[in-house]
């Protein structure tokens, strides 16, 4: 069985919104593209070299996986996550792509939410949610969520599209683990029961 997980790079005040380049996600006039960029050469510090090997696919919201798939593929297999991203299988939740070009890509448009289920009993690893805003807070009312892996970096934007919204109810977590990088990103570990 599958285990869901919601990998997210946030600011302290849950920020989400175009973590790599200015140019990444300027929806809504937001200006502050890029955040992410001082703080990734530290991440390594605090994400174990095998971590990748326990990913047997990703999951994307239709947004993200248009950013991924017009930048991923395009990268060098010696880069260990480009070589991942490529390699793996991969799905995206849309009700309006259907032509895909990324090797590896399944759409899943149809019952959202019975695919997800189908796609946690069928998969023996980790199924990886990278950014995907709107996908991880449907998911999370959905009870699809197994692990919150989220890195928190030390920084106020004040504005930008946050990962958490409303649930139909609270969720309790359990802590599993807490590192910090030497730049002050902590990385949190959480089990969703």
């Amino acid at each position: 069985m599958g285990n869901l997980m919601l990998i997210e790079f946030l600011t302290v005040d849950g920020v989400m919104q175009g973590l790599g380049s200015p140019q990444e996600d300027t929806e809504g006039g937001f200006t502050h593209g890029g955040w992410g960029a001082p703080f990734a050469e530290s991440i390594h510090q605090v994400v174990a070299p095998s971590g990748l090997g326990n990913t047997s696919s990703y999951l994307f919201g239709r947004k993200t996986y248009e950013k991924m798939a017009a930048f991923w593929p395009f990268q060098p297999d010696d880069n260990p996550m480009a070589a991942h991203l490529n390699a793996t299988p991969k799905y995206v939740a849309s009700r309006t792509l259907h032509d895909v070009a990324w090797a590896g890509t399944t759409v899943l448009s149809s019952d959202f939410s019975a695919a997800v289920r189908e796609l946690k009993e069928t998969e023996a690893g980790e199924i990886a949610v990278l950014g995907s805003g709107n996908l991880c807070r449907q998911l999370l009312a959905e009870n699809l969520v197994d692990e919150l892996r989220l890195f928190i970096h030390p920084l106020l934007l004040g504005a930008g599209k946050r990962l958490f919204g409303e649930l139909p109810m609270p969720k309790n977590l359990e802590l599993k683990s807490v590192a910090q990088t030497d730049l002050g990103t902590i990385a949190l570990v959480y089990g969703v029961q």
